[in-house]
């Protein structure tokens, strides 16, 4: 691994620190915990490095859960949409690609998601309602 693993473990959160000055904070529910983890991080930093300047805070990847309230017939996607993979064999969960927002579903059986690559909640929000309103459309819920 080419970078440092600094856990804050008060925080519950870890950042991976690379040669080049960026970091990627993983762990954190909100912005608030980040900027909590890193004056923690930078105080510590300070004493080695002495960096230049505040650090930019920029979320590239968000990652959320939702739970639809219904179990979710994954076959019956796979079979009647283009924009998904599944592989049961390989992974239980349903990929399910989103143009807009950008976004990329895991969807569960259970009928619990997890939502990628979103950089805010409304987009992750937005996310999970039109994979719930895909999923109601292709009659795909389980009884």
């Amino acid at each position: 691994f080419p970078g440092l693993v600094y856990r804050v473990k008060e925080l519950k959160v870890a950042f991976l620190i690379f040669r080049t000055g960026k970091f990627i904070c993983s762990g954190a529910r909100n912005k608030e915990t980040i900027n909590k983890a890193l004056a923690i991080l930078m105080k510590k930093l300070y004493v080695v490095v002495r960096p230049k300047g505040k650090p930019k805070v920029e979320i590239v990847n968000m990652v959320s859960t939702a739970n639809l309230g219904f179990m979710v017939h994954l076959d019956k996607i796979a079979v009647e949409s283009w924009d998904v993979e599944y592989e049961p064999e390989v992974f239980p969960g349903l990929v399910y690609r989103l143009d807009e927002p950008k976004a990329v579903m895991l969807i569960f059986r259970s009928g619990k998601i997890i939502v990628t690559g979103t950089t805010n909640k409304n987009q992750a929000k937005k996310a999970a309602q039109k994979t719930k309103e895909m999923i109601k459309e292709l009659n795909a819920i389980l009884d």
